[in-house]
């Protein structure tokens, strides 16, 4: 069982990212987190494309960008160009979904949809095959910090029996207040990529990922 760990820049502080991309190299993250927000979509805003670049500069991890924006479209070539390697798109804001996932698949990298928690599943039974990631957002977007949402561990679970009997290549993510408590029952649902937030980046970031690394091996171990 392969379960990766991607930490959310939403929770780091700007002014220690320089540290914070030292300690994610030291420790062998895979994939880093990056929200995308435009004030609109959700009421808050986050880093922008120049920063996503100069980001770039400090790490080759994927970039996993997830947007939170109205007009999702707009600021994907942009992102390509700034580093991104995956971009995830709301399902709830996407017009025309499957012309949104031909368009970022065009570019070559990993495309996703976002769910947020009232969202069903269901609203992605066309577009499946095309997925290479599906974010089940256990928060409401916006906001680093918030509660785990209960009812989102029914959604991984349908989620992955979909996966599993259509043998789909998709990865299920999940976004949203995950803790040392909580994640074993996140990934026993079927989640294999984790979103970690404030969790990893309060009282020591080095600390925290060999914390939740060793909670993944003890979970893997439990028959």
């Amino acid at each position: 069982m392969e379960v990766i760990i991607s930490p959310s820049l939403l929770s780091a502080n700007v002014c220690n990212y320089s540290e914070d991309f030292r300690i994610f190299n030291e420790k062998d993250i895979k994939v880093i987190h990056i929200d995308i927000m435009d004030g609109h979509y959700v009421p808050n805003i986050s880093i922008g494309l120049g920063q996503v670049a100069a980001l770039r500069k400090l790490t080759k991890a994927e970039f996993d960008v997830h947007l939170m924006v109205t007009n999702p479209d707009e600021y994907v070539e942009a992102l390509v160009e700034a580093g991104a390697n995956s971009i995830t798109i709301h399902s709830e804001v996407a017009t025309h979904l499957y012309k949104s996932i031909h368009y970022l698949k065009s570019f070559g990298i990993k495309a996703g949809v976002a769910l947020n928690p009232a969202t069903p599943i269901s609203c992605l039974e066309y577009v499946y095959p095309l997925l290479d990631r599906v974010l089940i957002m256990s928060v409401e977007p916006g906001f680093g910090g918030q509660a785990f949402v209960p009812f989102a561990l029914d959604k991984i679970s349908q989620l992955n029996e979909v996966k599993a009997k259509n043998n789909y290549g998709f990865t299920i993510q999940v976004d949203g207040g995950i803790n040392l408590y909580n994640i074993e029952n996140v990934i026993k649902a079927g989640a294999r990529d984790i979103v970690i937030g404030s969790s990893l980046f309060n009282d020591g970031l080095a600390e925290n990922i060999d914390l939740f690394n060793q909670k993944i091996i003890n979970i893997d171990n439990t028959p």
